[in-house]
């Protein structure tokens, strides 16, 4: 009985570190990959050792990436892209050289004017994993406003609002440091999903600026020891840190519940 060696394209495609799945989708939709000549279809199969693939004119082999996932602490000013011809300043230029020639994915941007924890892999079906929307993945953030936000709207920021045609919300927000007027210019948020610039768009929208937006935690993995444009690579277990829930999880009337401190973990670039 011979072995099975068939996989889809777009896991194919990913393993080689050409792009993550999702991408990897868009390419074969536009028409732009082609197996043994003929253009490729959506879920289609291959034999990555008898058939050839071929992208926008280049051949991929099929030759899979060592597998490494990195936890990058981003500052302001770079952006979360492998090729943006506007912003030649990457996420991936913190990188030391030994490790540029690796094909990375960026497992859920920030925005350029954004910092925080940026988690990088080499391996494409974690990516998919981390950036599905069927994985209720918590990231958080110290938000800080340019004027303060008073605690009667925070009800308004679960519930939600609307901006061109799509509801913008957040799942948990609470004011750090309130004033006596119960106003403060620095929150807690927290997101399962987080469309592009969501939060700035979502306090804009309620007439508050984001002067600063940071993400401090990705399910129950935290930045914190990891110094601002450093890194560290990550182990199996604190890889699985970032599906689980955070040790410190809302009630249900929007308040966190008391938990442990996550511990410090030691850093190094990566």
């Amino acid at each position: 009985m011979h072995e099975d060696t068939h996989v889809r394209l777009q896991k194919f495609l990913a393993d080689a570190g050409l792009c993550s799945r999702r991408a990897a989708e868009s390419l074969i939709g536009a028409g732009d990959v082609r197996v043994n000549g003929t253009p490729a279809t959506l879920g289609q199969r291959i034999d990555p050792s008898r058939d050839r693939v071929v992208v926008q004119g280049r051949e991929v082999r099929g030759t899979p990436q060592a597998r490494m996932t990195l936890a990058v602490n981003k500052p302001r000013g770079l952006v979360c892209s492998n090729d943006d011809p506007r912003n030649p300043a990457t996420i991936f230029d913190l990188l030391p050289k030994e490790l540029q020639r690796l094909r990375f994915f960026c497992a859920g941007r920030l925005d350029k004017d954004s910092e925080g924890l940026v988690i990088l892999t080499t391996d494409g079906d974690l990516a998919n994993r981390l950036m599905h929307p069927r994985h209720t993945i918590v990231k958080r953030y110290q938000v800080r406003l340019e004027e303060p936000f008073p605690a009667t709207r925070l009800a308004t920021l679960r519930r939600g609002v609307m901006i061109e045609g799509e509801r913008h919300k957040v799942e948990y927000a609470a004011l750090l440091n309130p004033q006596r007027d119960g106003s403060s210019t620095d929150l807690d948020v927290w997101m399962h999903h987080g469309k592009k610039r969501e939060i700035r768009l979502l306090f804009l929208a309620l007439g508050f600026p984001v002067k600063r937006l940071r993400r401090y935690q990705i399910g129950d993995f935290p930045v914190k020891g990891i110094p601002l444009r450093g890194g560290k690579a990550l182990n199996p277990r604190e890889i699985e840190l970032l599906f689980s829930l955070p040790r410190s999880t809302p009630d249900a009337v929007g308040s966190p519940r008391s938990a442990r401190s996550s511990p410090a973990r030691s850093s190094r670039s990566p």
